[in-house]
């Protein structure tokens, strides 16, 4: 396949924290209060964007990792999905015959067995800590002790039961 565009993306590192799960990578922004998912493709392309590396010398290193064929396509689809969920530190000029291109005719074009090795980049917004919590505090109504953070439902004395 023919070379694409020169582009040397740079990865985003600031106020991300990471965590290796099962051959996948977990993306904590702490910016934006969103965790995003990884696949081991999309974390290697990811990993690999250091501003010195072209689109293409990438598409080399996953080819050669991977022991498969793998073109600047599958990196620019990675791309554009670690763009979309703010992993990049700069937005990049796409090639105009690469721009939108589906995940549906990327694998059309490079066979179905390349599926299995295409990026996925899939995120989800964290609650906030007072939205995330599930307990409630001393003092407040509660009907059974998983109510409580003290785990403690008590009769408060006037017919009713608050957390301790």
């Amino acid at each position: 396949m023919r070379k694409i565009q020169q582009s040397f993306p740079k990865a985003r590192r600031s106020e991300l924290i990471t965590a290796e799960l099962e051959g996948e990578l977990l993306v904590y922004d702490r910016s934006s209060n969103k965790a995003h998912c990884l696949n081991e493709t999309a974390a290697f392309v990811w990993a690999r964007c250091d501003g010195r590396r072209s689109v293409a010398n990438i598409a080399g290193l996953l080819e050669r990792e991977r022991k498969t064929p793998a073109s600047d396509e599958v990196v620019w689809f990675a791309l554009d999905q670690l763009e979309k969920a703010h992993l990049l530190q700069e937005s990049l000029a796409r090639p105009a015959e690469l721009d939108h291109v589906s995940r549906r005719a990327l694998v059309k074009r490079l066979g179905i067995a390349a599926a299995v090795t295409l990026p996925l980049v899939t995120s989800l917004i964290a609650p906030a800590a007072a939205g995330a919590a599930t307990c409630r505090a001393a003092g407040v109504p509660c009907t059974t002790n998983a109510d409580c953070c003290s785990n403690s439902c008590l009769d408060n004395g006037r017919g009713g039961l608050q957390c301790t």
